[in-house]
């Protein structure tokens, strides 16, 4: 009979796409991962896996092989975990995912708090803008700021982001204060060169999306530098209101065409599809549902 290590390593083969790859995700030496393979092919008694020098790819049985026992490792896993959990407090690694500029302003506090409450717990902390692969990045959860696609993750719904137009005082004190979207064009527009659509800022008009188009002298790269462009005078910016919250409360930028902004942006917590949060993922969810207020930043 298969053992549950050798049905492991055969999923994280085919996941990974060789066997050095699925060792490394493992933490199991490669001639332990190889031994598995070998043991499980001996034991059903056909190919699993097509090897070669650069990549490994499942056979026909192995893919068919694979969708059956993937369910059952995971029930099986799971099972074993919750019982191990129903004895213990949260503990092990906690391997999070969240954008680069959220993160060290609104989960920070609470990765702090978490890891007071629930000392045994150690947590890995990758910041990326990208909409990384849960699994291929040895993810347990990820924040995601945006619209969600069929990614094959389930999560839970964490608020919704404004996204306003803002200038500095002095800037409004010379050139006045837009009062509809498409007056934007008589005023300097301080865009960001890398968004995938340069100089086009969305607005609620007539109850419907719109794009408008607007330009300036001064672009930039960089958010960071558009803000302190923005406190400079140099022109209005276009951001999500909670990266600029701090410009606001210190009295250093204005919001303008609150009436005109895009419907809010949804922010989630996410996890792989079909599976129960672990004891350590559920602890963390619910503090971060009890700490972190998004609704209308």
């Amino acid at each position: 009979m298969s053992r549950i290590e050798d049905l492991e390593t055969f999923l994280a083969i085919v996941e990974q796409g060789s066997l050095t790859a699925a060792a490394k995700r493992l933490g199991r030496p490669l001639q332990t991962v190889s031994r598995s393979l070998a043991a499980l092919e001996a034991d059903i008694g056909v190919e699993l896996v097509h090897r070669t020098t650069r990549r490994s790819t499942a056979s026909e049985a192995g893919e068919s092989f694979y969708r059956r026992i993937k369910p059952a490792v995971e029930e099986i896993n799971e099972a074993r975990e919750e019982a191990v959990q129903r004895r213990s407090l949260p503990s092990g690694v906690l391997r999070l995912g969240a954008p680069i500029l959220f993160a060290p302003r609104f989960l920070m506090p609470v990765i702090a708090e978490y890891m007071a409450t629930y000392p045994a717990v150690e947590v890995d902390l990758d910041l990326s803008d990208a909409f990384v692969d849960l699994a291929g990045n040895g993810l347990d959860m990820v924040i995601r700021i945006g619209d969600l696609a069929d990614s094959g993750l389930t999560g839970k719904r964490l608020g919704a982001l404004r996204r306003v137009v803002f200038g500095a005082p002095s800037y409004f004190a010379r050139f006045g204060r837009p009062a509809h979207p498409l007056e934007l064009t008589g005023h300097a527009c301080i865009n960001r060169t890398v968004d995938e659509r340069p100089g086009s800022w969305m607005f609620t008009i007539d109850g419907r999306p719109r794009a408008v188009k607007v330009n300036g002298t001064f672009r930039a790269n960089s958010m960071n530098a558009i803000y302190s462009a923005v406190d400079e005078g140099l022109g209005l910016g276009y951001s999500p209101l909670w990266q600029i919250k701090h410009l606001i409360d210190a009295g250093k930028v204005e919001i303008v065409l609150e009436d005109f902004e895009p419907a809010p942006v949804p922010i989630h917590a996410l996890w792989l599809e079909g599976r129960s949060p672990s004891a350590k993922i559920r602890r963390f969810l619910d503090l971060l549902g009890e700490r972190l207020k998004l609704d209308g930043l």
